[in-house]
Formats: structure tokens, C-alpha cells, sequence
């Protein structure tokens, strides 16, 4: 199940290394890029093996705009999915399927940025409150007002962003998960919250043309 993320992911580049080597490459970017530039011009898709692994990882894929980088999309699964798939999944469909925001053109393409979010190392949180702001993401499972179990994620940048401490993370949480009723400490407490790691990379369009004009060298 497609999860949205909120918040924008901050520029800049972090590698998940797994025996001793970068699992998070600008290549994963590159790959994005091209697959969402195939969409929107109607050309035949890039090629099926990227050069990156295809090992299964929950990913997210960001799009953002401009030098204020304003967020156009950010999309992605907490199921393991193959890289080479998954990219080439979510990479159009938080282009163009997020219902915060209307699809991304062709107009816009210049003027974007990509972030490619691996999630690595989850652990059951002992209660709302265990976990770091700035290093961890977190998914809190709840029960609404009307008795319905629901689901609801933060990356870990967002509560920095937003100049939140962790209640105030957790109660915005809540209410992005559909929860309307008084948030009281009692409804804290029932939280099943879910913690990680969120690994990323991020590559601007100049990246990305800069790349295909060595490649074709």
C-alpha cells in the first residue's frame, strides 16, 4: 500500500552501507529521472537494468521545485520492493498521483529536484516519546474516535523542519492519520509507534543533464 510522506526532504546526500559499499547512489536519481522524463514525453521507458543493485528496500521517492525546493510529490512503501521496480513505480507515481498536488508537467521538469529515501534499521519503539528527532522516522499505528485502526508516517526530517518536539510530532501525526478527536495523553500512550532510519540521496536536474552529456562523451 502506497504510503505519502509530509514535509520536504532537505538537500543534501547520505549512503546506507551495507558490507562495506553505498547501497543509496546518485544512479538511483539518474534512473528517476529518466523514467518521469519517459512519462511525460510518451517515450519508451528506460532501460530494465539500471546500474544499481536490486536488492528490496521500503523506499520513498521525493519530488521537489525550484530554488526553495517546494514539494511536488513525495510517495513511496513500507513493504521491501525491489529497487529497479520500485523506482520505476514510485518515481511516477508520487510525480503524478499525489493528491496533495496537481501532476507535475513537462513544463516544470527543468526546474526539479529528486530524492531517493531508503528505510533501514526499524524497531518497535517502547512508547510514543522513544525515538530522536532529526535521526529517526516514525510510523504510529492507532485506534480513531470511531473505532478504526489507522496508520500514519513521518520522515525523519520533517520534525526538524517544522521546529517540532516530539508531542508536537506525534499529535500532528495523529491528526494526518484522520484522528479528530482530543488528542489526550491517554491517546498517546496507545500508540504503537514504529521507528527507522531513512537513508537518502539527492540530485537536481543540472546533476541529471550534466550526467547524460559525460555519458554520451
Amino acid at each position: 500500500m502506497p504510503s505519502i510522506c509530509n514535509g520536504n526532504v532537505q538537500p543534501g546526500h547520505s549512503s546506507y552501507h551495507k558490507n562495506g559499499y553505498s547501497v543509496v547512489l546518485p544512479e538511483m536519481c539518474y534512473f528517476c529521472f529518466d523514467v518521469l522524463h519517459s512519462h511525460l514525453h510518451n517515450y519508451e521507458p528506460p532501460r530494465p537494468n539500471p546500474p544499481f543493485t536490486n536488492e528490496a528496500f521500503p523506499l520513498f521517492v521525493t519530488w521537489q521545485q525550484g530554488r526553495e525546493r517546494r514539494l511536488r510529490g513525495c510517495i513511496g512503501t513500507f513493504s521491501p520492493t525491489s529497487l529497479h521496480s520500485g523506482l520505476r513505480e514510485y518515481a511516477i507515481t508520487s510525480a503524478v498521483k499525489d493528491s496533495r498536488f496537481e501532476p507535475i508537467t513537462k513544463e516544470e521538469f527543468p526546474k526539479l529536484h529528486c530524492s531517493v529515501s531508503l528505510l533501514t534499521h526499524f524497531e518497535e519503539a517502547m512508547d510514543y516519546l522513544d525515538w530522536e528527532l532529526g535521526s529517526h522516522g516514525i510510523r504510529i499505528e492507532f485506534i480513531n474516535e470511531k473505532g478504526h485502526k489507522k496508520t500514519a508516517t513521518y520522515l525523519p526530517e520533517v520534525a526538524v523542519e517544522q521546529g517540532w518536539d516530539r508531542v508536537q510530532t506525534i499529535d500532528s501525526l495523529l491528526r494526518k492519520g484522520g484522528f479528530k478527536g482530543p488528542i489526550t495523553p491517554e491517546v498517546r500512550k496507545s500508540i504503537r509507534m514504529t521507528r527507522y532510519r531513512s537513508e537518502k540521496m539527492t540530485i537536481a536536474y543540472s546533476d541529471y543533464v550534466a550526467q547524460k552529456q559525460n555519458g554520451n562523451a
